[in-house]
């Protein structure tokens, strides 16, 4: 198994990861020292392999990227967020079970786009006082 399938992310290529997005992308988002993300990590890896052709995954330390784990709220790890055409369209939390990770990924790549079509981003900038 090549490690290849994956690209490690970080604040400074973040925004052209997603500027380029062909394909859609699932993003692992991780702590070094977590141990629920080395336990799903080779599951993580395993699909990257088997679906490069139709979709890009994305590993993303969240002590190295504050900046992106802030933008998309991630308030633990691992979590998974799911991206089409830039916009992130569905997101888990801790440990899945594999084959529902598994299945996630399969719906992304299925439906990833008419999820896009038929959703409305909220701005990236929200401010109170406004």
């Amino acid at each position: 198994m090549t490690e290849d399938a994956i690209i490690e992310a970080n604040d400074s290529n973040w925004d052209e990861l997603i500027e380029n997005q062909e394909k859609p992308m699932v993003v692992m988002f991780y702590l070094p020292s977590c141990s629920h993300c080395k336990e799903i990590e080779p599951y993580f890896k395993e699909y990257s392999n088997e679906f490069k052709d139709s979709c890009r995954f994305v590993m993303m330390n969240g002590l190295v990227s504050p900046r992106t784990a802030m933008r998309y709220g991630i308030r633990g790890t691992p979590t998974f967020k799911f991206f089409c055409h830039g916009q992130a369209i569905k997101e888990e939390v801790g440990v899945v079970y594999p084959s529902i990770l598994r299945k996630s990924i399969e719906d992304l790549i299925r439906n990833g786009e008419e999820c896009v079509l038929h959703s409305t981003p909220l701005p990236d900038e929200i401010s109170p006082y406004e």
